[in-house]
């Protein structure tokens, strides 16, 4: 296992600045999303474990594509048996939708990043403790970008992730807010539902470009 993958998968998501969170009715059409995400450029996409079949979905995009070229990750992991099943299968971070204590340890033992959902102060104190390097605010909607700021105020060395709510929209005020990248579920793959996987490539290769242009303007 090379010991630095950790910080790369971190380093490679952080880069990006979007993390494509894929829920779907069944293995083919995960699958499908997925690939539509790489084609419009997202390095990382999130297999979320509401999709039936999620571990296999995990275990052929891992089989079929290169660290370099995508980076798979599990999503709605809750707990550390559900996580493990997933680093086995050749997920390379996992995303919780909220703090698992256990969770978060299982993924340091093997260095696997893990971005743990928190709501309020005392959660990102403890998911800092407990080695999360991004936390994952959740539900984004419920928030707002302005709430990034808020945190930051007590504890400005956490690294903040919102999912929830993300969408073409408002990403720029997400990032300018002090995000270090985002989750986005529905608003990028919502095509998948009448089989339009084209437009989820195409809204890809706009989120990207409006997490840059953000970016450049601070």
């Amino acid at each position: 296992m090379d010991p630095m993958r950790k910080w790369k998968v971190l380093s490679r998501i952080v880069d990006a600045g979007l993390v494509a969170v894929v829920r779907a009715d069944n293995l083919d059409q995960a699958k499908r999303i997925a690939e539509a995400c790489y084609r419009g450029g997202v390095a990382a996409i999130e297999i979320t474990y509401t999709v039936p079949g999620a571990t296999k979905v995990i275990e052929e995009l891992a089989a079929t594509y290169e660290p370099e070229e995508m980076i798979i990750g599990a999503g709605t992991v809750l707990d550390p048996e559900t996580a493990r099943i997933a680093i086995l299968a050749g997920a390379q971070y996992v995303v919780s939708p909220s703090l698992n204590l256990e969770t978060l340890k299982l993924c340091n033992r093997y260095q696997v990043p893990c971005m743990p959902g928190i709501s309020d102060v005392q959660s990102v104190i403890s998911a800092l403790e407990y080695g999360a390097d991004i936390v994952k605010l959740f539900p984004g909607e419920l928030y707002g970008p302005k709430a990034i700021q808020a945190f930051k105020g007590p504890i400005p060395q956490a690294l903040f992730m919102p999912t929830g709510g993300v969408s073409l929209d408002n990403v720029e005020e997400w990032i300018k807010a002090g995000a270090v990248a985002v989750g986005v579920g529905g608003s990028l793959t919502g095509g998948a539902k009448t089989g339009d996987y084209a437009s989820i490539e195409a809204l890809a290769k706009q989120f990207i470009i409006k997490i840059q242009k953000a970016r450049r303007e601070g």
